[in-house]
This record gives C-alpha cells, structure tokens and sequence, in this order.
C-alpha cells in the first residue's frame, strides 16, 4: 500500500462561544478564539490517501485529480470564509474547531474518492503548533 499526501492551504475566520454561557466563562474556556469580532487563521490540510500504485502511471493517484477534489469539495467552500456562518455543511451551532473541522472534510472527501482509493488520514494544522489528525474512526 502506499500514501500520498496533497497538502492545500485556506483562510477562514471562526469564533468559539457557546450561547447558553456567559462572556466570562466562553473567554475562559476558548481564550481568544472567543473574540466577538471573530479571527482567523490560516489553515493548512494535508490529504493522505492509500493505495496501489498503476501498473502503467505509478500514480497511486494522479496528485492533480486529488487537489482538484480537495479543492471542489473543500477549500472552494471554507477559503476566505466565515466557518460559523458562510458553510454549509458545517451544522449551526457545532463548534468550528480543527478537530470538528476534520471530521467534517472527511465526510465532504470520501464519496468523491475513486473506489480503488481509500482515504487515509486529514492532518489540519490551525496553527504552526496546534493541529487534528482524523482516521475516520
């Protein structure tokens, strides 16, 4: 089996805050992701894919075909966007973190996938320090 991984970068402005809290304890618990006025981060998403290289290409899969899936599904929808608000497959009232984040690109990736390829881990880095990997599990 091999992996090959098709890393693409997006922006996108979040805030974290539970409406049912209040003021003090959204801030205590999300910090400055709890921002009123929102921020943003500039994201990065590695897509590992598995599979059998082709006997002919040596492609496990064309590189190409996966940003532009990555792309249609993904990046056109979240770059430059407001995750709370501007995309629609990101359920009202989930918290837009990495790790939701994730799990939610996942669901987007696998029905566009040929079926020869499996997808095998989404790393996204939110940061240079923080990032959610997600297996599918």
């Amino acid at each position: 089996m091999v992996y090959l991984t098709r890393v693409e970068k997006f922006n996108a402005a979040h805030k974290l805050w539970v409406a049912e809290w209040s003021e003090e304890k959204n801030t205590a618990v999300f910090g400055r992701c709890a921002n009123a006025n929102w921020h943003g981060h500039n994201y990065t998403l590695h897509v590992t894919v598995k599979g059998k290289p082709d006997p002919y290409t040596g492609f496990t899969m064309d590189a190409r075909k996966l940003g532009a899936i990555v792309k249609s599904a993904i990046t056109d929808h979240v770059d430059h966007r407001n995750l709370n608000l501007d995309v629609p497959f990101i359920p009202t009232g989930i918290q837009p973190t990495s790790e939701n984040l994730v799990i939610f690109f996942w669901q987007q990736l696998t029905p566009l996938l040929p079926p020869e390829i499996a997808l095998y881990r989404l790393k996204l880095y939110e940061t240079d320090s923080i990032y959610a990997e997600y297996f599918g599990e």
